[in-house]
């Protein structure tokens, strides 16, 4: 890298003209990305680069640049989303490896699109969930972690580490009940679910989905059928578990038998349950940190992966909640 510190300016270039473009994006999109980030300009020429900003903009933008130079050398197709997922990164922390996190293939689509972490936080999480029996997720929503676990339950699935994977739900949502809504059982139910099924049909295609849950390798239930049963051989994960009472999370976690994992996820601002419950995912969350076996990965808004308006909302709403303790602070 060449620097004129008089002028702010550094320059990087690339020995490869094919590689360079793809890390340039289309339009020198991905250029325009960091740059807007950084509040900098960046140039293009050839295989070259000119960055000009204060000297920090200028090294976190080379880092970047060369980090996912890295990436698309090792054959990894760039996207917008990649580049913005590895701005926040690298600004998070300028030693963080971008292919360590990129690279962790947990499973390929029927489409043929590798899921991989997207943030040091998935990461961490990924590497809980291979490395232990019962891991929580906690966080957000968009944080990506009940669609990393679903990815993680295909993959051992598919690879014939478990017989069945098994996906529920509390079926609490905003104070319904199930005895005022219309249909049988299953049609009462299967809102809550959805969510469960559409990221299944994401990894899989519907036909295999099907086949599966008919052979009952896959089974999607509410959280109140795990009643009276032991796990073995499956891959559980329990979703929105922030509507668990405490009873039902001690009897969820009590269900895990031999060679079964158990991912619990949710997000513990997202509450749903009548007053004077305890919720059981606070609970656990005091109770079982120290175990071993047991591993808790927590997310914060800073991991959404989902559109930019996403992480912008939880700000808000945030600060709203903030907002709300300080006045009754001062009221007391």
């Amino acid at each position: 890298m060449q620097e004129n510190s008089e002028n702010s300016i550094s320059e990087l270039s690339f020995n490869n003209n094919t590689h360079a473009m793809q890390l340039f994006g289309e339009k020198n999109r991905h250029l325009s990305q960091i740059a807007d980030a950084l509040a900098m300009t960046i140039h293009a020429r050839g295989s070259k680069v000119t960055l000009q900003g204060d000297a920090v903009a200028r090294k976190l933008a080379s880092t970047l640049l060369n980090q996912l130079y890295g990436l698309v050398k090792a054959g990894m197709p760039l996207f917008p989303s990649d580049v913005d997922h590895a701005i926040k990164a690298v600004s998070s922390d300028q030693k963080v490896d971008l292919k360590e996190i990129f690279m962790d293939t947990i499973f390929t689509t029927a489409t043929k699109r590798p899921i991989t972490p997207k943030s040091p936080a998935q990461k961490a999480y990924i590497d809980a969930i291979r490395d232990n029996d019962i891991v929580f997720g906690i966080g957000p929503a968009g944080t990506g972690k009940t669609y990393l676990a679903m990815a993680m339950a295909v993959a051992a699935l598919t690879s014939g580490q478990v017989n069945r994977i098994i996906l529920t739900r509390p079926a609490v949502e905003a104070g319904e009940s199930l005895g005022f809504l219309p249909g049988d059982l299953a049609e009462k139910v299967d809102p809550y679910l959805r969510p469960l099924y559409d990221a299944l049909h994401d990894m899989l295609r519907y036909e295999k989905v099907s086949e599966l849950m008919e052979q009952g390798a896959i089974e999607v239930a509410p959280l109140a059928f795990m009643r009276g049963r032991t796990l073995n051989n499956a891959f559980i994960i329990l979703d929105e578990a922030q509507n668990t009472t405490s009873e039902q999370m001690k009897m969820f976690l009590t269900r895990i038998g031999f060679n079964s994992k158990a991912v619990i996820t949710g997000d513990v601002t997202q509450v749903d349950l009548p007053s004077g419950k305890v919720p059981g995912l606070k609970e656990a969350h005091k109770i079982l940190q120290g175990i071993r076996g047991i591993s808790f990965a927590e997310f914060s808004k800073e991991d959404v992966v989902r559109h930019k308006l996403v992480m912008k909302i939880i700000s808000a709403y945030e600060k709203r909640e903030t907002d709300k303790r300080r006045h009754a602070e001062k009221l007391l």
